[in-house]
């Protein structure tokens, strides 16, 4: 199967909304994309006109998300593009949607201090602990 897989490169437009469901954690945002582009007739950088997706995330990148992502943060976004055609009540509407397999703080816009998350799970053998670092 075909999938378009992206990279996006903007900022959270809402507030994340999580939601523990029947499949596991979900969580839902609207992020928005600004294009800037450098004018050669006026000799200046110019913001292009700004595109908004409506954002997916499952299971730990929903937690994840939720507990690190803030309204206007900048991050980069990386994954399947879906676009809607939906027609009701007499209109027609496109809708792109993004579900999200990674995502994470843009640090050309500023610093972030990531936190692993501690796993619950199958104790380590005596292998696995000697390879930790």
């Amino acid at each position: 199967m075909n999938e378009t897989v992206v990279t996006l490169v903007g900022h959270v437009a809402t507030q994340i909304d999580y939601r523990e469901t029947p499949n596991g954690p979900a969580a839902r945002f609207r992020f928005a994309v600004r294009p800037r582009f450098y004018d050669r007739q006026k000799e200046a950088w110019t913001d292009g006109a700004t595109s908004f997706y409506t954002v997916w995330a499952r299971r730990s990148l929903a937690a994840n998300l939720a507990a690190s992502v803030s309204v206007g943060e900048p991050l980069v976004l990386h994954g399947r593009l879906r676009v809607r055609d939906e027609q009701g009540e007499g209109q027609r509407w496109v809708s792109a949607e993004i579900d999200v397999l990674a995502a994470g703080h843009d640090l050309s816009r500023g610093t972030a201090a990531f936190r692993r998350v501690a796993t619950v799970g199958a104790p380590l053998t005596e292998a696995q602990k000697g390879s930790v670092v």
